[in-house]
């Protein structure tokens, strides 16, 4: 017995097969095509949204958004690859007609619509609202570093530049003392015998010059220097110490799907939590929202401005108190009356209120009882310090106790938190995220902006099927495309 035999690769067709069969009915290809279809790309802020009048035609911005898309969910991010596939990959001969643009056409869309990429996240996430698959109460937030388009060798700290410019300094030296000894030596004598040293001399100084200007820019901005990304910031990642971007996702509890996110360039989460919780109360059009996070986000001033926004955080505090650390009293066995503004401790003095200090823009209050510090039986369990033990409260302390008490009501919310970390490990293990290929931070965002895009584009595929999703998009289709036509 033979084997199953194909078609021969020689024999002429008479009547060809359309292009069309060679796509399966639910192909992910054809939601791609019909989500893409269903855009207004001029009020999404897309270049040549409508076809020039004069000059040579370009491309439309919707092939290259859906080849993009089709890239991001098949963990071909790279243009030369796309520009591969649109030769060889029937799907995406299919999804761009046959049009074939080239890896820099391809690369300069990525490149230059960065904000108007975010909002293409934000249009799928109203058909997911309309197919409702939001539930609009409990978000999540978390983040992440992804590494930036710069080597660490290309990022100048403080101390390293201070470091490399002692080098340099010492090398610029030796190669002078040189100078001065084969002078000496080939007095009445054509030039020193390395004739190179002349030219490696101004090479270090060239050097030189380039690390002060480095070093002044650190003392301006505080911030270290990244010559490849100047955007980037080196940021610690487990162990070590590496060139990131710090990218922030916020997720509807009901489905994991990500309906707010941010790429920055800050090194850690602590001004984070409000700015992302608004964005996903903005997105999810609701007015009142409860939000969890980690204790990275942990910050009294940004517990407060969710709290005046109409959002309830969940945050657990990070252990940082070195009384516990000790194994003293700490604040929270000291209890506040509001009406004497005074903390009881647990012997059962009272701890008025002293003075306060300023520390930034906030002024924080500070109580004590050095009287009865001195003669209290339970000095030793309380504190180290030779006058008094001293509390600080902060202004935003009520919100602070209040989001205490709401955590010790409900323990779960913190293991309903790690539902966010999910979407971190798809990002860097399934579609090969774990790295930017673009340098700043508009650009970067962009990136992100298409790997959240196929994220939730896959989730929802996932929940509904494909089939009952294309039909959802034809549907709506049909009611916009007679306003996106101007009709």
């Amino acid at each position: 017995m033979g084997y199953i035999e194909g078609a021969d690769r020689q024999q002429i067709a008479l009547f060809p097969e359309a292009l069309d069969d060679y796509v399966a009915a639910d192909s992910t290809v054809r939601i791609i095509d019909e989500f893409v279809a269903g855009l207004d790309m001029a009020a999404l802020g897309f270049r040549r949204a409508s076809p020039a009048g004069e000059g040579r035609p370009g491309y439309d911005p919707r092939a290259l958004l859906a080849l993009y898309i089709y890239g991001y969910l098949n963990r071909t991010r790279s243009s030369r690859r796309l520009e591969a596939e649109t030769h060889r990959n029937l799907e995406v001969i299919w999804l761009m007609r046959k049009l074939r643009p080239d890896h820099k056409t391809i690369a300069e869309f990525r490149r230059v619509h960065g904000k108007a990429l975010k909002q293409v996240t934000r249009s799928f996430l109203l058909i997911c609202q309309e197919l409702e698959l939001l539930d609009g109460t409990l978000v999540l937030i978390d983040g992440t570093k992804l590494r930036a388009q710069n080597s660490p060798q290309r990022t100048y700290t403080a101390s390293s530049t201070a470091r490399l410019l002692r080098q340099v300094e010492a090398s610029i030296a030796q190669y002078l003392a040189e100078l001065d000894r084969q002078d000496r030596q080939e007095e009445g004598m054509r030039g020193p015998t390395d004739p190179d040293l002349p030219r490696k001399l101004e090479a270090l100084r060239a050097r030189q010059k380039a690390l002060q200007a480095i070093e002044r820019q650190i003392e301006q901005t505080g911030e270290p220097v990244a010559l490849t990304d100047p955007d980037s910031r080196l940021m610690k990642v487990g162990g070590g110490m590496e060139v990131c971007y710090n990218v922030q996702i916020a997720l509807d509890f009901k489905h994991a799907l990500i309906v707010a996110h941010e790429v920055t360039n800050a090194g850690n989460d602590q001004r984070q939590l409000a700015p992302m919780a608004r964005a996903a109360q903005e997105a999810l059009g609701v007015e009142h929202l409860e939000v969890a996070a980690d204790s990275g986000y942990h910050s009294p001033a940004q517990i407060a401005a969710c709290e005046a926004s109409g959002i309830t955080p969940y945050v657990p505090e990070p252990l940082t108190s070195n009384s516990a650390k000790a194994g003293l009293f700490t604040k929270e066995d000291f209890r506040y009356d509001e009406g004497r503004d005074a903390y009881a401790c647990p012997a059962g003095q009272w701890l008025a209120r002293r003075g306060q200090s300023r520390r930034g823009e906030r002024v924080v209050g500070y109580y004590s009882n050095p009287g009865a510090c001195r003669s209290c039986a339970l000095r030793a369990q309380c504190t180290r310090d030779r006058q008094a033990r001293r509390i600080t409260r902060r202004p935003e302390e009520a919100q602070v106790m209040a989001m205490r008490r709401r955590l010790a009501a409900r323990p779960e919310m913190m293991r309903l938190r790690k539902r966010v970390e999910h979407p971190f490990g798809t990002f860097k293990r399934a579609m090969d995220m774990g790295y930017f290929l673009l340098k700043g931070l508009d650009r970067v965002g962009g990136e992100f902006s298409l790997a959240v895009l196929a994220y939730d584009l896959k989730r929802v595929i996932n929940l509904l099927g494909a089939k009952c999703l294309l039909e959802a998009l034809r549907r709506r289709r049909g009611v916009l495309e007679p306003a996106l036509s101007g009709a």
